[in-house]
């Protein structure tokens, strides 16, 4: 079954990039990239900050991926960029996965002399850009995320021969990259001294609109949440009819001014893809450990825990947290649109990751974009996190469940509190001034691009 699937999609994008060789014009070509990415477009953020980045520098820019999930509005409204689909279809006889490919996008697609590739995951598809570049004479940069050989060692452990047959794919096939970025100095180090193969450290940044939420927004945003999800609901109703409530905010309908509701929960929020880099189970064994103190009489607020995402362990967590029987917590797990994500990061009091790399040498975006919105994490320590995370500083690192219970408490103790270690740390990311996607890019990625 999977060797068919990964036999179905280097058959399917290599037709695809042979279209596109029938209609190769160099003089349009010139200022043209493909982006490809073996995965959802809409859950694949850095590889759309690339392709809205190439398009903001002139380029004109063919999306390739699976259309899942809604991608993010901007790139949708670009001119530069055109979405060429790929399909997951069943075959009517076996269970085998097909590829269909809308032919009237195809057709108008013209293969660009670079091929920007996410890895992973790069199973056909570094093979395939590198085949359809022999071709044409178009140049392949891989953009390293992490390596897939290591997280397909998550599930059937690393000395499995498929994991073994996957390392030595993404070996071999990074090697013959014309340009390599990657996420982290530590994977840099790695790719160079284990590899053989020089890369340029891309760190992610957030995009623009991750920043603090305005309270009214806030409020619009919690009142749209609590049509679906009841944490973000009022305890109860305002006496005065001309005020709109939220778990966390009051409207005075008439003025149009938004308060905070005094006494509100605090706000906690993680992100994640569920799968098996993140165990959530320390999470939630925190969170009994907090509701233990406030049923102790310490002085906590209640807590509403927002994780959003999808992938296959969301049911398995679902399960866990519905045998749970919270008071002073309440856990919700919605899917979020593009543009409601960052407005949530930036209404929250405190952001907390689970990830632990498979690899040990990606850094999780979710803390990036947490970061942008000045919203402080409590993070799972792995080997290269102190390249984002500074403990104390904007943040803190934990090793397991007790220890960031004790650090919720310690946060939350007497919250919301203006002299707390929470609204320090808020103000160091205010005044650390720091730089965005956009203008890292043009300073590392564009002058490589220009030259490739």
């Amino acid at each position: 079954m999977a060797a068919s699937c990964v036999v179905l999609l280097a058959l399917a994008l290599t037709l695809l990039l042979l279209v596109a060789w029938k209609r190769w014009r160099w003089g349009r070509a010139a200022r043209h990239v493909i982006v490809v990415v073996l995965g959802d477009v809409g859950r694949s953020p850095r590889m759309q900050y690339h392709a809205l980045s190439l398009a903001k520098c002139g380029f004109s820019v063919t999306f390739l991926g699976f259309c899942t999930s809604k991608p993010h509005d901007e790139l949708l409204q670009s001119d530069r960029i055109q979405i060429v689909s790929l399909t997951e279809v069943q075959r009517l006889a076996g269970s085998a996965l097909a590829v269909e490919v809308d032919v009237q996008e195809a057709s108008s697609l013209h293969l660009s002399p670079v091929s920007l590739s996410q890895n992973p995951p790069g199973l056909p598809a570094i093979a395939v850009c590198w085949f359809a570049g022999c071709l044409c004479g178009s140049k392949l940069v891989i953009d390293w995320h992490n390596y897939g050989y290591s997280i397909m060692g998550l599930v059937h452990g690393p000395g499995h021969p498929l994991v073994l047959l996957a390392k030595w794919y993404e070996t071999l096939c990074g090697r013959l990259s014309h340009l390599n970025l990657c996420v982290t100095n530590a994977m840099r180090e790695d790719l160079a001294e284990n590899w053989g193969i020089k890369a340029v450290t891309v760190y992610d940044k957030p995009a623009s609109f991750f920043k603090e939420t305005p309270l009214d927004l806030q409020h619009q945003l919690f009142m749209k949440l609590s049509r679906t999800y009841s944490a973000f609901r009022a305890c109860s109703e305002p006496s005065d009819s001309g005020m709109e409530r939220s778990a966390f905010t009051e409207r005075d309908a008439q003025s149009g001014t938004v308060t905070c509701l005094p006494g509100r929960p605090a706000l906690l929020v993680s992100s994640t893809s569920w799968t098996e880099d993140e165990d959530f189970s320390i999470l939630l064994a925190a969170l009994e450990k907090f509701e233990q103190l406030i049923d102790d009489g310490e002085s906590l607020p209640p807590l509403v825990c927002v994780i959003t995402g999808k992938g296959p362990l969301k049911e398995y967590y679902s399960r866990l947290i519905c045998q749970k029987h919270f008071q002073h917590i309440q856990v919700c797990t919605p899917w979020l649109e593009a543009e409601d994500y960052p407005l949530l990061l930036g209404s929250a009091d405190l952001g907390v990751c689970l990830h632990r790399s498979s690899s040990g040498l990606d850094l999780p975006m979710k803390v990036v974009d947490m970061f942008g919105c000045c919203l402080p994490v409590c993070a799972v320590n792995f080997q290269c996190l102190h390249e984002l995370v500074k403990h104390e500083e904007n943040g803190l690192v934990f090793e397991d469940s007790e220890e960031l219970a004790a650090q919720l408490q310690m946060l939350f103790s007497k919250f919301p509190d203006p002299a707390g270690k929470l609204n320090q740390f808020c103000k160091n990311l205010r005044e650390s001034e720091q730089l965005r996607w956009d203008e890292s890019w043009k300073r590392t990625v564009l002058p490589l691009i220009t030259d490739t």
